[in-house]
């Protein structure tokens, strides 16, 4: 009998019980060694059943695949037979076979039915990439299994920004059978040449660092926009103060975009801002107040326009977006003119993180398309926030009250809005 020491994230994902479990880990964190082992793990439980092992590319199918299997099965003494070329696999005496194929052909991923699956490195793929061939391993995944057990796939992976395994295990789980396992360098560090963790350091920028040595998902494009942001250290479960005996104001940001209109809702703690809701892809301003007046009755509204909005340009070409909100009763607090971009960039980051305060909190149960924007946004080639990737609408959004209330420059000028009976 072999005995085999994992670190407690291998351990996890050898013996998870759920369907889709990922080993989201740093470079050396042991995520092909936890995958193999698991893969051992099942077969033993029921060995006539066939498994997959999935790797990007037939180089690495050569060259990593069969030679660790391989090793493993020589250790436990048990004989096998060995087939390469396009549909390689190893083959067990009375216990079926291990099969090995690749990812960067997904068309290849068919003619087959194994009990279980292992797929390794799944987010160097791209996004789209990754989720046609997890819809191929899904339905290749198909032999009953004799003990009764559900067929599984399991994932081992590098966090490469927010792609495939960021969206599905992390962000938006389809269901509670999706379970991620994080796993540092440093869990693995016994296993690992002394110098290894800080040649890594002295190599990669910090941004990378969270990512490729403590397995977080984070910004891997170009600059960060928000680079200090952090969902939990910034986050709060600050909710709407609303019954019988009281019933807050509400500060809301808004940015202007027909079909995509974007309201972030804050509440100040303290002199602090607190974003506590949020409303996206609302169709234009009519709804949006629809919208407010339905979902916070009697409360009195702040709100913190996109500039812009006082041009004829609703559904009325004679009424402005911000007449609208005027009419409507709320107060409309805006400049004559918005801030300039780097401005209001700086105005967040400095109420995101200052010396170690951070002044701006987040319920990201409340607003995940703000958090997510505030974790994802990234510079364009010409050095300005990316807005090809949809990401900016809340965030211009959350930006004018920002900038408006917390502003690195003094205003020279305000205009306040409100509409008289």
């Amino acid at each position: 009998m072999i005995n085999i020491k994992l670190s407690d994230p291998q351990y996890d994902l050898v013996v998870s019980e759920k369907r889709f479990p990922a080993f989201v880990g740093g470079f050396g964190s042991g995520k092909t060694e936890a995958l193999i082992t698991r893969a051992l793990t099942l077969k033993f439980e029921n060995p006539s059943n066939d498994i997959a092992y999935y790797l990007p590319t037939y180089d690495l199918v050569a060259t990593i695949g069969f030679p660790r299997f391989e090793e493993k099965f020589e250790e436990l003494g048990i004989e096998y037979k060995s087939r390469t070329g396009v549909k390689p696999r190893i083959m067990l005496e009375n216990a079926g076979s291990i099969l090995f194929r690749t990812m960067d052909n997904p068309a290849r991923i068919v003619g087959f039915e194994v009990g279980d699956s292992l797929v390794d490195e799944l987010d160097t793929l791209k996004t789209d990439d990754a989720k046609l061939v997890w819809q191929k391993i899904v339905a290749r995944n198909r032999q009953k299994k004799p003990n009764g057990k559900p067929n599984t796939i399991a994932v081992g992976t590098t966090p490469e920004g927010f792609r495939f395994v960021y969206e599905n295990w992390k962000n938006k789980p389809p269901n509670n059978q999706y379970e991620i396992i994080k796993a540092s360098t440093y869990s693995n560090e016994r296993n690992l040449p002394e110098n290894y963790i800080q040649d890594l350091r002295d190599l990669y920028p910090e941004n990378l660092i969270e990512a490729y040595i403590e397995g977080e998902f984070v910004n891997l494009t170009s600059g960060s926009v928000y680079p200090q942001f952090n969902r939990v250290l910034n986050g709060c479960n600050s909710v709407i103060v609303s019954n019988e005996k009281e019933k807050e104001p509400l500060h809301i940001g808004q940015d202007f975009n027909v079909t995509k209109m974007a309201s972030v809702v804050f509440v100040q703690r303290n002199g602090e801002p607190h974003a506590v809701d949020e409303l996206t892809n609302v169709f234009d301003t009519p709804t949006v107040i629809s919208l407010i007046k339905s979902r916070y009755p009697g409360h009195q509204i702040f709100i913190y326009p996109d500039a812009s909005g006082g041009a004829r340009k609703t559904n009325n070409a004679s009424v402005s977006d911000i007449s609208l909100f005027q009419q409507a009763n709320f107060v409309v607090l805006n400049n004559p003119a918005n801030p300039l971009v780097k401005d209001r960039v700086l105005s967040m980051n400095r109420m995101i993180n200052v010396e170690g305060r951070r002044q701006l909190k987040v319920n990201a149960d409340k607003c995940p398309s703000f958090v997510t924007a505030l974790e994802q946004q990234a510079y364009d080639k010409n050095g300005e926030p990316d807005k090809t990737s949809g990401l900016d609408h809340c965030l211009d959004a959350a930006g004018y009250f920002i900038a408006y209330r917390f502003p690195v420059v003094r205003r020279n000028a305000s205009h306040i809005r409100i509409a008289g009976n």
